[in-house]
């Protein structure tokens, strides 16, 4: 499709998947988040000893607020983005809490005063996600375009629902692909023909999928 047909149905589809996550009730959000946690400190026990970048959650997304806690205290750094202008890449800001915030675009959060961070790993939210590991965002490309300037790209790891996987979301040359994908069912791996279904691995578990699960922490460390 062209340009202006994408975007029409970019739009809609981005529409579609907000309102269907603006109804899940607290219970069941919290429930997911619970299992999205787990799933997340059982995969990457690497994001305790690294420069994690996350999103303040809106309109019903993943909270991951919650694990960069738990995360903080066992050694991670963690940051939030800063819209710097239009159609310019994000930077990343310190942050824990204490550190004072403003209100930005879509009355998200961000921090004003902290250091600057450079991450090395980012838990990105996605409204939509199709089957390679392409995320369908809110449409201003930010994310897309931070991840093209940094020197060496952090691992990205996309979180959301599994009823917002969708078959395509027809990506362009400029959208860049998820590393890894967490949903309340599990981990996928981004691999050469398509995201691969690693599992539901517990924190701290062993078993039959500590050594696919383990792969992903692997590649963290030799600077994938």
């Amino acid at each position: 499709m062209d340009s202006e047909a994408l975007g029409r149905w970019r739009k809609a589809e981005r529409e579609r998947l907000v309102a269907a996550r603006l109804a899940l009730t607290q219970l069941q959000l919290d429930a997911w988040r619970q299992r999205i946690d787990g799933f997340i400190e059982g995969s990457f026990p690497g994001l305790a000893r690294c420069r994690l970048a996350f999103c303040w959650p809106v309109k019903n997304e993943y909270d991951a607020r919650h694990l960069a806690k738990t995360l903080r205290s066992r050694g991670a750094l963690t940051a939030l983005p800063v819209v710097v202008a239009a159609r310019q890449p994000l930077v990343f800001r310190e942050w824990h809490p204490g550190v004072e915030l403003a209100v930005g675009a879509l009355d998200i959060p961000y921090p004003v005063r902290s250091p600057e961070v450079t991450p090395e790993a980012a838990l990105l939210p996605m409204n939509g996600w199709d089957p390679r590991g392409y995320r369908l965002g809110y449409g201003g490309g930010f994310f897309d375009r931070t991840l093209a300037s940094l020197a060496k790209k952090p691992v990205t790891i996309g979180v959301s629902y599994e009823f917002a996987r969708i078959d395509s979301i027809e990506p362009q040359d400029w959208d860049i692909p998820m590393d890894y994908v967490v949903t309340e069912r599990g981990v996928y791996r981004r691999d050469p023909e398509g995201l691969a279904f690693l599992g539901a691995p517990e924190p701290g578990g062993s078993g039959a999928l500590a050594s696919p699960v383990c792969y992903a922490d692997e590649d963290y460390y030799r600077g994938r």
